[in-house]
């Protein structure tokens, strides 16, 4: 059996839209082939037309450099979790560098090689870009450091600046990845 169907005709189509609401846009209408010649110079026509031009293409020149540009920050801070991750190794490092200073020199052998280890394992983190903040003496500056404590300025210039680091701020690429943790003095 074989149903008869009829199709009705939507309002929305016509000649110009051969879809149901694909209508041409109002500055699209002047260029649209069907009404190219409505009265317009032809000059007139040739400067719409280069204009939209320009505009399009410094539209996708400008996406193109963007896309680019943010491309290039994803690749540079790719490994900035696991640089993360890796810093509390890092700060034991330097733990274990400090607690080699009260040793004999028999336990010389041993900080050489802790810090020999130390040394290869910072050289790669800033191969990545991975530099530590510089805070003893500095002015306190929320941006880069977190308060702690603060504590009686010794002395009258170090009021308002760092007097002890608790523990290391690091720079990932020039951005803050772990701010510094400083004792204030007030």
């Amino acid at each position: 059996m074989q149903q008869n169907t009829t199709i009705e005709q939507d309002p929305q189509v016509n000649e110009t839209n051969a879809v149901p609401g694909n209508s041409i846009p109002p500055e699209d209408q002047a260029s649209a082939p069907a009404e190219k010649n409505s009265g317009q110079d032809p000059d007139q026509q040739y400067a719409a037309l280069n204009d939209k031009y320009l505009r399009l293409y410094s539209d996708f020149d400008n996406f193109r450099k963007r896309t680019l540009k943010e491309k290039i920050d994803l690749s540079k801070n790719a490994s900035a979790e696991i640089i993360i991750r890796l810093l509390p190794v890092l700060d034991d490092f330097e733990r274990a560098i400090r607690a080699f200073d009260s040793t004999t020199e028999a336990g010389q052998a041993l900080k050489d090689g802790v810090s020999l280890i130390f040394n290869k394992f910072l050289t790669i983190l800033n191969q990545q870009g991975l530099e530590p903040m510089r805070t003893a003496g500095e002015k306190f500056d929320t941006d880069f450091h977190e308060a702690i404590t603060n504590i009686p300025a010794p002395t009258p210039e170090q009021k308002g600046k760092i007097v002890d680091e608790v523990e290391r701020g690091y720079l990932l690429n020039g951005k803050v990845i772990r701010y510094a943790k400083v004792v204030v003095g007030s």
